[in-house]
């Protein structure tokens, strides 16, 4: 099969286009014929530093849409044929790849009317925003919720599915992407650039905060998200968690909450591992009943990753790229 090959750590830049034998599924597993695959910044993260898991020459992607191509001893679940989603296992081989191998169980299947390239563009920051919004807070007790970064992948996908679920949505984005995010319904625009967040918050929440944060840039903005959260309030870090000793006991009372999505492929909890084909499931249907938007904004060749991938890492890319291999 055709790969998409990273020979060393490092040197994703530098990876090309090669021929490889396929991987063949085992017990449990599906293989899948790669149709689309979804591109996003912990694909250049982890290449630049490796995985102690990896042998090289290495295949990255976690976001694969397919058909199933052949079914693993003890899999009954998939049929060879079916057109399925996954996020996969970041200390496996991936999907820049004709076909890939995952665990039958953690895949979703493909609605009618859902592109490949659609449905590509939703494991990671999707299943990311909606562990964050329905996984973490108390989302039935809240009105007024903050996402960091609306013009990316996670916080795209947390604004659209906050207003879905009726909340007061504030973001941060540059001004040149205000108009993007304000077309994925949310509330209220920061520049955060040019503007004062905090003083912006307090304008909007007459001086209480929000009730909600979630940080989807780093572990110094999660610290200084801190005094932007109204009393008994919540912060959901993606990015690094913030400096909890900022706050002081007996104050602010916050409840603090990490998502990492991928560490539930290493759990070794095969509920945590089925709960990311639930979310796919619920991904899915929405965007199949255009309640949310998978946010592609472009569709590229396997060869044309390494290219995206920079432009990635330099924060110019707003919404979701992905691959088409087939």
């Amino acid at each position: 099969m055709k790969a998409l090959l990273l020979q060393e750590k490092g040197k994703w830049r530098e990876m090309q286009v090669s021929e490889i034998a396929p991987p063949a599924p085992g017990k449990g597993e599906i293989l899948v014929e790669v149709h689309a695959v979804g591109l996003n910044p912990v694909d250049y993260k982890t290449a630049t530093g490796g995985h102690p898991n990896w042998t090289y020459p290495h295949i990255l992607g976690l976001d694969v849409a397919g058909v199933v191509a052949e079914v693993g001893e003890g899999v009954t679940q998939w049929n060879q044929g079916d057109k399925v989603v996954y996020h996969g296992d970041l200390t496996q081989k991936g999907g820049y790849a004709e076909f890939a191998v995952t665990n039958a169980h953690t895949v979703s299947r493909i609605p009618e009317g859902v592109t490949f390239e659609n449905a590509a563009a939703l494991p990671t920051a999707g299943y990311t925003a909606y562990q964050a919004l329905h996984g973490k807070l108390p989302l039935s007790q809240l009105n007024t919720i903050l996402i960091h970064g609306g013009a990316g992948g996670v916080g795209g996908f947390a604004v659209q599915l906050a207003k879905l679920a009726g909340k007061k949505v504030l973001t941060t984005a540059s001004l040149h992407n205000h108009e993007y995010v304000k077309s994925l319904r949310a509330d209220f625009v920061i520049d955060y650039q040019q503007e004062d967040i905090l003083a912006k918050v307090n304008s909007i929440t007459d001086g209480r905060g929000v009730e909600a944060v979630i940080d989807t840039i780093s572990r110094q903005s999660a610290t200084e998200a801190l005094d932007l959260i109204a009393f008994s309030g919540h912060i959901v870090h993606i990015a690094g968690a913030p400096d909890y000793t900022k706050i002081k006991p007996f104050t602010k009372s916050l409840s603090y909450h990490e998502v990492a999505l991928g560490a539930a492929h290493q759990s070794g909890d095969i509920i945590a591992e089925k709960a990311l084909a639930k979310i796919g499931d619920e991904m899915l249907s929405l965007l199949a009943e255009g309640k949310i938007s998978s946010m592609l904004t472009e569709v590229i060749s396997l060869d044309g990753i390494p290219n995206a991938l920079a432009r990635l890492s330099e924060r110019h890319v707003k919404g979701k790229i992905a691959a088409k291999i087939k």
